[in-house]
């Protein structure tokens, strides 16, 4: 009897740790107006949930209860309960809102406006909106530094990174960057942004102290024509260990090492790689595959991709829990 119970108090503990430490991976689908939700360590699509026009940038909450999406043909970011996955309420986002990012304490979230040439600054306690920042020809990527200092955006057509101080929420610096930046990341100790150029085939590693380049990293891929090598999304890991860019249409994952700022190896995904994140524990790694329609998922300790989970037309944002 007693053997008994500790096997069944064994397998009540081991149920609670594998349900904890599973992760919910939540993809945001362009064209079919939805959000994608996949069982990460599974590698199975849970289920899929109804939003609002041209769904893209997406971002868990601080505590993790609530999702932010960027609705972009409706103009607004809708608030997603992370667990019943029902649509709670709206926040004013100016129009045609992509990628935005949230403050370090999570009250304040800030939009790029491509239309208007715009970052929308949003107080999320209060639903208002703070300030509107005029800023370079189609903005796209966005990024707060973890140490609450900066904002950045790049201005996709000027080809430039505005640096905004958070505090004032004015434009304190512009750096000239490659052709057509898109996504901006900086590392965990906020001394580093770095700058993918899409059409440039860039990656500009940039000194946040001095807000210049201290270098830049070009992709080559055998079999794989320059045209087809579009930086992208970012993620680089907790440790500032390894990076990791998505190359568009190229199809690949390229892995850095992100101390040595070298790249190391590419890796094979889905059809027009765009976005990627995390898990919590940062053990594997999720790219939105746009054209192949699925989630490639990787395992960052032997940089191999594990499989692809089909989810919907179009995969956009990534976001996980």
């Amino acid at each position: 009897m007693k053997q008994a119970k500790k096997l069944l108090g064994a397998f009540v503990l081991y149920s609670f740790f594998s349900t904890s430490w599973a992760d919910t991976v939540f993809i945001t689908l362009e064209k079919d107006n939805a959000l994608a939700i996949v069982d990460g360590k599974a590698g199975k699509l849970i289920k899929t949930v109804k939003l609002g026009q041209r769904p893209r940038g997406i971002m868990l909450s601080a505590d993790g209860s609530k999702l932010y999406v960027a609705a972009s043909d409706d103009d607004t970011i809708q608030v997603i309960d992370s667990n019943s996955y029902s649509i709670v309420g709206e926040l004013p986002s100016g129009e045609d809102p992509e990628t935005f990012d949230l403050s370090p304490d999570g009250t304040r979230l800030y939009v790029s406006n491509e239309d208007d040439d715009l970052v929308t600054v949003i107080d999320t306690v209060n639903q208002k909106v703070v300030k509107e920042i005029a800023v370079g020809v189609e903005p796209e990527g966005i990024a707060t530094s973890p140490d609450g200092k900066w904002v950045v955006n790049s201005s996709e057509t000027t080809n430039m990174i505005h640096w905004i101080d958070t505090e004032s929420l004015d434009i304190v610096e512009n750096t000239l960057v490659d052709q057509r930046p898109r996504a901006v990341k900086f590392t965990a100790d906020s001394k580093q942004l770095w700058v993918t150029s899409e059409v440039g085939g860039v990656l500009s590693v940039l000194d946040a102290k001095t807000q210049q380049a201290v270098k830049k990293l070009t992709f080559k891929i055998r079999g794989v024509t320059a045209e087809q090598i579009q930086p992208v999304g970012i993620a680089i890991d907790q440790a500032g260990r390894w990076g990791y860019v998505a190359l568009g249409p190229a199809n690949r994952v390229a892995v850095i090492d992100a101390k040595k700022l070298e790249i190391v190896d590419y890796l094979l995904v889905g059809q027009r790689v765009w976005n990627l994140a995390f898990s919590p524990d940062q053990s594997r790694l999720y790219t939105t595959n746009g054209v192949s329609n699925d989630v490639s998922i990787i395992n960052t300790e032997n940089h191999k991709v594990l499989k692809s989970v089909a989810v919907g037309r179009y995969p956009w944002g990534v976001a996980v829990k």
